[in-house]
């Protein structure tokens, strides 16, 4: 199907290229119609977090706001002084006239003495939102601050922070906002250096970058009709452009080296796309599948983020199989045009490659013991990872939300930044609302006075039927200590407090985004493992189809968690030991991003699945020619690393290139990515894979034959049209004598 496929599309390239064209301005014209927008909304279905949103959305809404916070410190003296608090009211003044803005709470009125700090110089105003953050205005930011221009000329320190800040005041930076540019900038040097020719460099760019913009497109227009997360089009546009360089990469690659064995055009093109089109069309569906996976953890803004990752994957191989073979069947023979340097292949045999490979057959033992010392080396930090939430402590510090979160810690104890908002559901009219209320007092009562809790203070909602302890407690939120505080609240404080109220202990929830972040930590931690098993069996069942083979699949899985584990712990010595986070300009550290491990996980074991797919193949492939395990492998690594090579350079700068991206979570994702290739592409596919098939032998293609029979064929490979028949991989392949391939 996909030689026909191949042949179809190099022998009518333009109407393929015509009808990609034609997809390109169908969905500009719909993309430019709709008004969505990227949005990071965390909903946390089943969990308690969750409950207490709901019932604030429900019966009490004010308290459920979006919020900004306006920080006033004094250079010296209390803020009481008369010409600090006329400053301050002017500001507040302001503030009231903000568009959106439902209400302000000032530092100065004498009911709020509890906003402003013992020492008298550093307090806070709160700017409350009736409207969601996400559609605010722009323009809400620059309103907030020359709504507090008096208290800055009266010579008071202003900064802002708060939910409404977070989302409004991104960090910037002049070379993320081109990290695209320099990611396939790089792709291009390399490619000129691996392909030599600048057509033949043009041709996998182009690919990308049409695969890019349909991908990006498409994601325009779903963001008019679903919510997407603000992540998902910067980790699509790292995946899109690594996999669409690399997918194009493989299949120009052999497309070359069958013109160079003297194939006429379409046939080379059909036959590369039968072979390596579909170890590339193997590698995306594993991709998708693993990042589809992440509907397993039942968390909307993960689901959506890897369904996002996942289309534009599916747009690239699509583009890979069908606009490939056009371009290649439409330049012909001048795909090797504008060489810089010879573009004859030499015989892989004689190559650098092969006389490693043969190194590692006559060490595999060696080879083997370096590489697991290595891996498990680098993946040792893992065994203290600390899951969490980045909070405003770990933003840039010029970021005037770092700077309000610094002040609000110093003035009041760093419980401020994270308070946590227990609900309580009210029964009855509200009328018959005081004893309740008595209930719900004495309820915030027993929280004061828990270990960990700062203070604690119960509001009624108006209507009578609900109610908020706003709990602060004496930890930060990104404290291990404030997890273990909810945890508390939940089992033990809460049940006994209400044990002789009028009110159920369902009836009450710990909640506020706090609680949300400790939720979503757990509950990736509770699933994870559950993930992690689902990929690794679909995709041992899917390369068990292919390679008919039992040590394959069970060996890629094995290694393929060695080269992720490595990486996940590079990214702990990195970014939550500061390991040489001056290289990278990380300012702070912190606990890993709670969904960062999860999204690798999904990424990089599909990505790895590329140079797995592709090595194996064509070692498979040999093997069915020859028969001769030894050979096979030798002469697969040979084929293959030059490509491979490429590939993951490729790839590697791709993702490096976002480590200049200010934000935190970008970096973890760009550098664990960019670590994570790097150590499977060389460490992994380089050593480990060769020396333990080369251990392995004739046991590398061995599967029962009932199981053979049983299971249905897919074929990432086969040999030669004019090739003798091919070896029954079920049974034992005849020995034969290792052939020196580096004489």
């Amino acid at each position: 199907m996909l030689e026909r496929l191949g042949r179809g599309s190099a022998r009518h390239h333009w109407m393929i290229i015509g009808l990609w064209i034609a997809t390109i301005v169908v969905l500009a014209v719909v993309a430019g119609r709709g008004h969505g927008q990227t949005r990071d909304v965390f909903t946390i279905p089943g969990t308690e977090s969750q409950q207490a949103f709901d019932l604030l959305q429900e019966r009490f809404p004010a308290a459920n706001g979006t919020s900004a916070q306006v920080v006033f410190e004094s250079p010296s003296g209390p803020l009481t002084q008369p010409a600090y608090v006329a400053a301050i009211n002017a500001a507040v003044a302001n503030l009231e006239k903000v568009p959106g803005a439902a209400g302000v709470l000032n530092p100065t009125n004498p009911a709020l003495a509890s906003q402003i700090s013992k020492s008298q110089t550093i307090g806070f105003a709160t700017v409350a939102f009736a409207s969601n953050v996400t559609t605010l205005p722009k323009s809400t930011f620059d309103a907030l601050r020359t709504a507090a221009q008096p208290a800055v000329d009266a010579g008071l320190t202003v900064q802002f922070g708060g939910a409404v800040v977070d989302y409004l005041n991104q960090p910037q930076s002049s070379i993320s906002d081109h990290a695209d540019a320099i990611g396939l900038g790089l792709a291009v040097i390399i490619l000129l250096v691996s392909l030599g020719s600048v057509v033949s460099m043009a041709v996998p760019i182009a690919l990308a970058l049409v695969a890019l913009g349909c991908s990006n497109l498409l994601l325009k227009i779903i963001e008019s009709h679903a919510t997407i997360g603000q992540v998902a089009p910067v980790l699509g546009t790292m995946i899109g452009l690594g996999v669409g360089i690399d997918y194009s990469l493989f299949i120009v690659s052999r497309h070359r080296q069958n013109l160079a064995a003297g194939m006429d055009v379409e046939s080379s093109v059909a036959r590369s796309i039968a072979t390596s089109g579909s170890a590339v069309l193997f590698a995306a569906i594993t991709v998708c599948m693993a990042l589809a996976g992440l509907a397993m953890i039942r968390i909307p803004y993960l689901t959506t983020l890897g369904l996002s990752a996942a289309m534009y994957v599916a747009v690239t191989v699509v583009a890979a199989l069908t606009l490939l073979p056009a371009l290649l069947g439409l330049l012909g023979h001048r795909v090797n045009a504008l060489a810089i340097r010879n573009h004859e292949e030499g015989d892989p045999s004689r190559s650098a490659a092969a006389r490693w490979a043969h190194e590692i057959a006559r060490r595999p033992v060696l080879f083997c013991l370096v590489s697991l010392a290595v891996l498990l080396t680098l993946a040792a930090p893992l065994l203290k990872i600390d899951l969490g939430f980045p909070t405003d402590s770990s933003a840039p510090t010029d970021l005037t939300q770092r700077q309000a979160f610094d002040l609000m810690s110093e003035g009041f104890g760093p419980g401020i930044n994270g308070p946590l908002l227990v609900t309580v559901a009210l029964s009855g009219p509200p009328s018959a609302g005081s004893a309740g209320m008595t209930a719900v007092t004495a309820l915030a009562t027993a929280i004061d006075s828990t270990p960990g809790v700062a203070g604690a203070q119960a509001i009624a909602s108006p209507t009578g039927n609900a109610a908020i302890i706003d709990v602060i407690p004496t930890s930060g939120p990104a404290h291990p200590a404030t997890a273990d505080l909810v945890r508390t609240l939940r089992s033990d404080v809460i049940p006994t407090s209400v044990a002789n109220s009028p009110i159920a202990v369902g009836d009450v929830a710990v909640g506020g985004a706090t609680a949300s972040q400790i939720d979503l930590t757990d509950l990736i931690r509770a699933r994870l493992y559950l993930f992690i098993g689902a990929v690794i069996l679909g995709a041992f069942l899917l390369l068990m189809m292919v390679f008919r083979s039992l040590f394959v699949p069970f060996k890629a899985a094995v290694m393929n968690l060695l080269s992720i584990g490595a990486a996940y712990g590079f990214v702990v010595a990195v970014f939550q030991w500061g390991w040489g986070k001056d290289l990278i300009d990380l300012q702070s550290t912190g606990p890993i991003v709670a969904f960062v491990p999860v999204m690798m996980f999904a990424i990089l074991f599909g990505l790895s699945m590329d140079y797995e797919v592709f090595l194996l193949s064509r070692i498979r492939e040999d093997f069915l020619r020859t028969g001769d395990s030894h050979t096979s492998v030798v002469n697969g690594l040979a084929s293959t690393a030059r490509v491979i090579t490429s590939a993951a350079l490729i790839m590697i700068s791709v993702f490096l290139s976002f480590v200049t991206n200010p934000s935190p979570t970008v970096k973890m994702l760009g550098l664990g990515m960019a670590v994570a290739v790097f150590i499977d592409a060389s460490i992994v596919r380089m050593m480990l894979v060769p020396a333990t098939m080369e251990l392995a032998g004739k046991w590398n293609w061995w599967i029962p034959s009932w199981l053979d029979r049983v299971l249905p064929h897919i074929a990432v490979d086969r040999p030669e049209p004019d090739d003798p028949p091919a070896t029954r991989i079920h049974a034992v392949a005849p020995a034969r004598q290792p052939v020196d391939v580096s004489s």
